[in-house]
């Protein structure tokens, strides 16, 4: 059967990463086809927009988005939806994307990135489940004189069944790892809170094999850096997760093998998402190489297991990076010796992941 990607290579590394992901992936999955579409600035400069009405045509002739990054100078005064940006927020609201799955790896061999002790990273594997199109970054905003006083207003907007919907999610992945879910919220303070908190409690009845905690933000980041192992599935509202992915991110000690998926819907019914690394768009190495391409790879490891069912060939993608960073060769920003570059650590996952037996489970 033919897997068809949408790639939205983008700006600044965000080609240079997503090339390397596309050769990973076919590698492991002959069976893909390719087909790019222009996003963000580079959009805008072809087609005068972020997200051309082609680009959304691509995605949904296709199971999955494979996504670079967005970005650029140039747009300071820009107003948001003409921003690069804009692309992303806009694919997530066409294609019903409301869950955002971070996960935080301690890689075998990088636990000494860290800013934390390495015995407190090692063995590191949380999930963060972000809710994605609700909150202060959707509800409704305004800036304008009131009594002679500028205001800036931003909306922070929370309906019952985006709360239920994301929290299913974070209890379905639960479900298929360690059976504990953490929600995350500022409930002391905030109405949209209290009413998260509320309807997590309600979805978690139906999920009695899933062990629940509730966590206001503040201690969440916290804990984070005091014992980050403590955490299986963390579930929260857009801003937070937002926040709390990056800090997670950082604590295992570098955001190059930073991957994501964001789904429609929960991650054991196989179905259309997005697939992107978080490391942006790094404008000061564009085009010399070194780009760390382990979190694209990531991503399109969680492609083929979340859209494709393909759990063999992500298991065997995750293994080869796994192995590449523990073995080397290493990018620049991860490597103390003679760097490598961008194509030969892609080479060199490429050979392992051909090398390495398809059933055994990817050491980390």
């Amino acid at each position: 059967m033919t897997h068809r990607i949408a790639v939205l290579p983008g700006d600044g590394i965000g080609p240079e990463v997503t090339a390397a992901a596309v050769q990973v992936l076919g590698a492991a999955l002959p069976e893909c086809t390719f087909r790019e579409a222009a996003v963000g600035a580079a959009a805008i400069a072809s087609h005068g927009t972020p997200l051309p009405q082609e680009t959304i045509a691509l995605g949904r002739e296709s199971d999955a988005i494979l996504f670079g990054a967005v970005g650029g100078p140039g747009f300071d005064d820009v107003t948001p939806e003409k921003r690069p940006e804009a692309a992303i927020l806009g694919l997530r609201k066409a294609f019903g994307l409301y869950a955002n799955l971070r996960p935080a790896f301690a890689f075998a061999g990088l636990e000494s990135r860290s800013p934390l002790r390495a015995e407190l990273v090692r063995g590191l594997d949380l999930v963060i489940v972000r809710e994605l199109t609700g909150g202060l970054y959707f509800g409704p905003k305004s800036l304008e004189r009131e009594d002679g006083v500028l205001t800036a207003r931003d909306t922070l907007v929370y309906r019952d069944f985006e709360i239920e919907r994301i929290a299913r999610v974070a209890f379905d992945l639960a479900r298929a790892r360690r059976k504990h879910v953490t929600s995350v919220d500022k409930s002391n303070v905030l109405v949209s809170s209290q009413l998260w908190r509320r309807i997590v409690g309600d979805v978690a009845r139906e999920y009695p094999d899933v062990t629940l905690a509730h966590m206001l933000v503040d201690n969440a980041a916290m804990q984070l850096v005091r014992d980050p192992r403590a955490f299986d599935v963390i579930v929260t509202e857009n801003l937070f997760g937002d926040i709390l992915s990056d800090e997670a991110a950082m604590v295992t000690g570098t955001i190059g093998t930073a991957a994501s998926a964001s789904l429609g819907g929960p991650p054991s019914a196989r179905g259309f998402g997005l697939y992107e690394p978080i490391s942006g768009t790094a404008p000061d190495i564009v085009g010399r190489g070194i780009a760390n391409p382990a979190a694209a790879i990531l991503s399109a490891a969680m492609l083929a297991r979340f859209s494709l069912g393909e759990t063999e060939a992500a298991e065997r993608i995750e293994r080869a990076v796994a192995a590449t960073l523990a073995e080397g060769p290493r990018t620049a920003d991860l490597s103390d010796a003679a760097p490598a570059t961008s194509t030969e650590f892609t080479a060199a996952v490429i050979a392992r992941c051909r090398a390495e037996s398809v059933g055994a489970r990817p050491s980390r």
